[in-house]
């Protein structure tokens, strides 16, 4: 998913050129692929090693001891179809839920108002409330739906999407085989190309598996803003697998950058993770760096972005920018719907 920079760690960010036929523009499926059948780039940071293979070889470069740990929120159909008092009409993202029945939104494109009220399909409304903290276009808003709202979105929304996918695709293209709890606006991908068989290779093999929640936001942010806060969920099993596999000498290896988000933000001082849940505003930048996990399973992202600098600090900008000339030199692909990065 597109991110951008924050302006507390586009220092760090690693800039190149993405050419647009390394965009990946629909799922592995549309391309005659399983899901898990997409490419994998590993690096190595002890050793600066790169490997070409493919997802389905993941478990050959994990160990016994290891433990992955995976988002397993699902994807909301959270795009919309909304009209101003004069008719236009426009794209209306939902964002994040907020407690009270408030949620962060995403008017596409245009300046709303306060009070502004926007007609959602099926007789539903939204009605803007104040200008989400430090955004030019996320509003905290008032919705009045019809039903419940993962009724309503089952019945009206559609998964959001960005001008580089062609075609709609249905909303299980955007779901991993683990997802469980509702909530994120936009696919947690660095989890899309797991698969039944491949979990239980992983299980056969001695590596574990355990999950947090966190549900992502809209990815479609201004270029001064920073990334704003998501609720998250370490459960007490999680915690516990993680200081096991610690204890052991096992990798704790995060599915995303959303789980590395959740486990940092639920590390101690001295990198044990806790049960916690809450709202987490973190950063991870290399300056800051990171406590708990070892190794990062992610896909490939644009240049600049947030997501970079949390690279940089897990395994240094000179190992990033050499898997990132890999990468670009040997045509993987982009975005949601590509290829991944497996960084040990």
């Amino acid at each position: 998913m597109p991110a951008v920079a924050d302006p507390r760690a586009q220092s760090a960010a690693l800039e190149f050129t993405l050419p647009a036929a390394l965009e990946a523009v629909e799922p592995a499926e549309a391309r005659g692929l399983t899901r898990d059948q997409v490419r994998l780039l590993v690096s190595e940071r002890r050793t600066g090693r790169v490997v070409h293979a493919h997802f389905t070889d993941l478990p050959d470069f994990l160990r016994s001891g290891d433990l992955l740990v995976v988002n397993d929120s699902a994807t909301l159909p959270a795009a919309l179809t909304a009209h101003r008092a004069d008719g236009t009409a426009l794209a209306f993202h939902l964002s994040t839920r907020l407690p009270a029945g408030l949620w962060v939104v995403e008017p596409r494109k245009v300046d709303g108002a306060r009070g502004e009220q926007l007609t959602l399909p099926g007789g539903g409304t939204a009605t803007l409330v104040v200008p989400y903290p430090n955004s030019k276009r996320l509003w905290v808003a008032a919705l009045d739906l019809p039903e419940p709202v993962l009724d309503y979105l089952r019945r009206w929304g559609r998964p959001i999407t960005y001008p580089y996918v062609r075609g709609e695709w249905p909303p299980e293209m955007y779901q991993t085989v683990y997802a469980r709890a509702p909530g994120s606006a936009e696919m947690p991908s660095a989890g899309r190309a797991f698969t039944p068989g491949v979990i239980t290779r992983l299980g056969g093999r001695g590596i574990a598996t355990a999950s947090i929640t966190l549900h992502t936001g809209v990815a479609s942010l201004e270029g001064d803003e920073a990334p704003y806060e998501e609720f998250y969920e370490v459960p007490v099993g999680t915690a516990e697998a993680v200081t096991s596999a610690k204890r052991r000498g096992g990798r704790v290896v995060a599915v995303g950058t959303t789980v590395v988000r959740a486990l940092e933000s639920a590390a101690d001082s001295t990198g044990r993770v806790l049960a916690s849940r809450g709202w987490t505003d973190l950063i991870v930048t290399p300056e800051r760096g990171v406590r708990v996990v070892d190794g990062l399973l992610t896909g490939f992202h644009e240049p600049k972005s947030t997501h970079l600098a949390m690279l940089e600090a897990i395994a240094g900008r000179d190992h990033v920018g050499q898997a990132y000339r890999a990468a670009l030199a040997g045509g993987y692909l982009w975005h949601e719907f590509g290829d991944l990065h497996l960084i040990l």
